[in-house]
């Protein structure tokens, strides 16, 4: 029986063990490149460090167990718009839990929110209020993870959002939340726009909307702001490379992630690096190792390094446009080296919630997870 194009069906992962004696061997058989003295992370990830943690990942971190752990919440897989899309669908034991959509950016995944599930999901497990309970609902990216690859041009962010918009129509969801960062601060608000008679309210962490240049939005701004924004223009020389590449040529660069578990893990962790808490010296003090080669090792056992990369090429188009305002009420939780500037996101956003953080950075959901919980179940307190 042919099965409809709507159906969704339970997925489990179950990466076969050949796929993971081919990463060790591969790991093994690295060819380094040399480097510099004394000049710490400035050229990129260092020889050195990176040596360590990928023997690290070859000898001792241990796939099958976070493979468990991950199938330890409910998955599944649908087609939208002819692309497979894959999500965890974590349903609440509260009876009035309110749904929520969450969205990971790159060089991010669900992976990301392992540790957010719980608490979001069962409050009252975690020792928080049940009146705060939400059902989880996590996809992937198309072309990341096991929504990948994409097989066809055209998966931009206003794609996505338009797919998370069926996709919430499919689980029968009538009124839901939607949360997000990195890529996903702008899918989120993307989502809340397109499906604002559903959507209840869009919180971030990070950053909603950008600069347009113009002298006069920087009038009345806070110290605090103008340093950030002063941080964001010193990041535009110096560390974008990365979004120039996956935004031109991520078909030449995938060469290079698809084939070397090490180029890989070096082009991700320097992301870790740069935007982590600025207080922590390397990616493990900020997050947790394992945590993290979960993470890249999602990428490299689905071979979708290219077809993740690809999201850059697709948005480039709407890069710096000015979006259509929206009248969703929006909540920013900013974190220590994100760029959130109150009066910016609310040229074209509704915002009715700010919280600022001394401690965490651009992946809080693994930094620092109790603070990220929090800010989402306050701002989602008086919209339920």
């Amino acid at each position: 029986m042919k099965t409809s194009s709507t159906e969704i069906q339970p997925f489990r992962i179950q990466i076969p063990q050949p796929d993971l004696d081919a990463l060790n061997d591969r790991l093994t058989r690295t060819r380094w490149p040399d480097e510099l003295p004394d000049v710490g992370w400035t050229y990129g990830t260092p020889t050195s460090y990176l040596k360590g943690l990928a023997e690290y990942w070859r000898d001792s971190y241990d796939w099958r167990k976070y493979e468990a752990k991950l199938n330890e919440f409910p998955q599944f897989t649908t087609t939208i718009d002819g692309q497979n899309i894959h999500f965890l669908h974590v349903r609440s034991p509260e009876p009035d839990a309110l749904p929520l959509i969450i969205t990971h950016g790159w060089p991010g995944s669900i992976v990301e929110f392992m540790n957010i599930i719980g608490p979001l999901t069962d409050p009252r497990a975690h020792g928080g209020d049940p009146a705060d309970a939400f059902h989880v609902i996590a996809p992937s990216i198309p072309g990341f993870g096991f929504s990948g690859p994409t097989r066809e041009a055209g998966w931009d962010m206003s794609r996505i959002a338009r797919a998370w918009a069926e996709l919430m129509i499919r689980l029968g969801y009538e009124r839901y939340g939607a949360q997000g960062g990195d890529t996903g601060s702008v899918i989120s608000p993307m989502l809340g726009g397109i499906d604002s008679e559903h959507v209840v309210g869009v919180h971030v962490n990070g950053s909603l909307g950008f600069p347009t240049g113009d002298p006069g939005e920087l009038a009345g701004l806070s110290e605090a702001e103008l340093a950030r924004l002063s941080s964001m223009e010193g990041q535009m020389q110096d560390d974008v490379g990365y979004a120039i590449i996956q935004s031109t040529r991520p078909q030449t660069v995938g060469v290079g992630l698809s084939d070397s578990p090490a180029g890989q893990l070096a082009w991700i962790v320097e992301k870790f690096k740069e935007w982590t808490d600025p207080a922590a010296e390397l990616p493990e003090d900020a997050v947790d190792r394992d945590q993290m080669l979960t993470n890249v090792s999602l990428y490299w056992l689905t071979g979708t390094a290219t077809s993740s990369a690809r999201l850059y090429k697709e948005g480039q188009a709407s890069w710096g446009q000015q979006a259509k305002r929206s009248e969703v009420p929006s909540g920013v939780a900013v974190f220590p080296g994100d760029l959130g500037i109150r009066p910016i996101a609310e040229r074209e956003n509704n915002v009715v919630h700010w919280s600022e953080f001394e401690r965490g950075g651009h992946f809080p959901a693994m930094e620092v997870p109790e603070l990220l919980v929090g800010d989402v179940r306050t701002f989602f307190r008086g919209l339920r």
